[in-house]
């Protein structure tokens, strides 16, 4: 009888131990509250597999969900009313979420909220191993700034975000060299200072004189011109974003900033739609800008096709020797898990460069997809390679 009850012991002990810190589920109770957590805010929280658990009182729901990489988990409610619920483990870095309660998505009120996918809306960070580069250290920091100006070309005020490097209200006899820099579709200039952390980016790399110092200018991509209304067609908006950048943003920014305002000390980069937008201003534009970057974009077009350097983007392409002389850097970066069809784009693109004899770096960020740790990691390499 005793040799029966100690092998009980025994195997309890084992199951316990075997299960600490773990439930039947397979989730790791490690859960912390998320660095994007409104202050005091306890949920949501993030655990050591990188699962979401979310949290809301709502005492006359009927179902709660968590929304968040498209996909939707059912939280459960407890005798107080809260509703509470993970997600599977989710890749490193940025995510926008909701909570759907009853069938409407709503932000979480636990979060700071960013403005991503169209509106304002939830946010996250899942730890990423690599976060050294976008923390916030003990570095000297710039400034972020934010500049309203009237656009005559859209009719409307518009606003732009200005990071100056440290040093620069201090040094004022100083130039600097400028990196316009966009975000991507359903984004606004908010997202590459919040969402992108680019100004932390700026600052570590700067600090760590492994970039040189830099104004960078965030604009709204979306600038359009009114059409006139005719009988048989409604007005169209139509895009006129290059407009705006060359006759407006690029002589504002020089006369109310010091910088130096020729073309070798003048880069373009944006990601997604704003690789798109930024490639074809580049291209359109070498007397303006001698470095191009394209974060999981470059221009829409079939990516099953083989692109034809002669007609692709009005033949910009088509000379090689000329594209290698005036475009110091050509730069391209792609998430190892981003879906289709980037990888087919940026691949068909890639092998025309090659074709043509085009110089140009690309790096893949490891284990991300179309999402902002992919895009921080490629601004943080493409920022270290401008003005040298």
């Amino acid at each position: 009888m005793k040799r029966f009850i100690i092998a009980v012991i025994l195997i309890s002990n084992l199951h316990c131990y075997s299960s600490w810190g773990q439930d039947v589920k397979g989730i790791i109770e490690d859960f912390k509250p998320s660095s994007v957590n409104q202050p005091g805010k306890q949920f949501p929280q993030v655990n050591s597999q990188g699962r979401v658990r979310a949290s809301i009182l709502a005492l006359n729901a009927n179902k709660v969900q968590l929304d968040i990489g498209g996909v939707k988990y059912d939280m459960v409610k407890d005798n107080n009313g809260v509703w509470t619920g993970e997600s599977v483990p989710q890749d490193e870095g940025f995510h926008y979420y909701q909570l759907n309660i009853d069938g409407a998505s709503v932000p979480d009120p636990g979060t700071l909220y960013f403005y991503g996918a169209g509106r304002m809306g939830s946010g996250i960070e899942i730890p990423a191993s690599d976060k050294d580069f976008y923390a916030l250290k003990d570095v000297p920091h710039g400034l972020v700034s934010e500049n309203i100006y009237f656009s005559k070309l859209t009719n409307s005020f518009r606003r732009c975000f200005i990071y100056t490097p440290a040093g620069y209200n201090e040094n004022t006899k100083t130039r600097f060299p400028v990196l316009y820099l966009q975000h991507g579709s359903f984004e606004d200039e908010t997202g590459w200072a919040v969402q992108g952390k680019a100004n932390l980016i700026l600052d570590n790399l700067i600090a760590g004189k492994e970039a040189v110092p830099m104004i960078v200018v965030m604009d709204n991509g979306y600038a359009y011109k009114k059409q006139e209304t005719t009988e048989n067609k409604p007005a169209q908006p139509a895009s006129v974003f290059e407009e705006v950048m060359i006759n407006e943003i690029i002589p504002m920014i020089d006369a109310k900033f010091r910088t130096i305002s020729d073309r070798e000390h003048r880069a373009i980069a944006g990601l997604s739609m704003g690789a798109n937008q930024t490639m074809r201003i580049a291209v359109n534009h070498l007397d303006k800008f001698a470095y191009y970057g394209g974060f999981s974009g470059t221009s829409n077009y079939p990516s099953s096709d083989e692109i034809d350097p002669a007609v692709f983007l009005g033949g910009k392409f088509n000379d090689a020797k000329a594209i290698n002389k005036q475009l110091k850097v050509l730069w391209l970066g792609l998430g190892t898990k981003e879906p289709n069809p980037f990888p087919g784009s940026i691949g068909a693109f890639r092998k025309m460069l090659d074709k043509q004899g085009i110089k140009h770096v690309y790096y893949e960020s490891k284990g991300t997809a179309h999402e902002w740790l992919t895009w921080r990691r490629s601004l943080h390499q493409y920022a270290s390679l401008l003005f040298k």
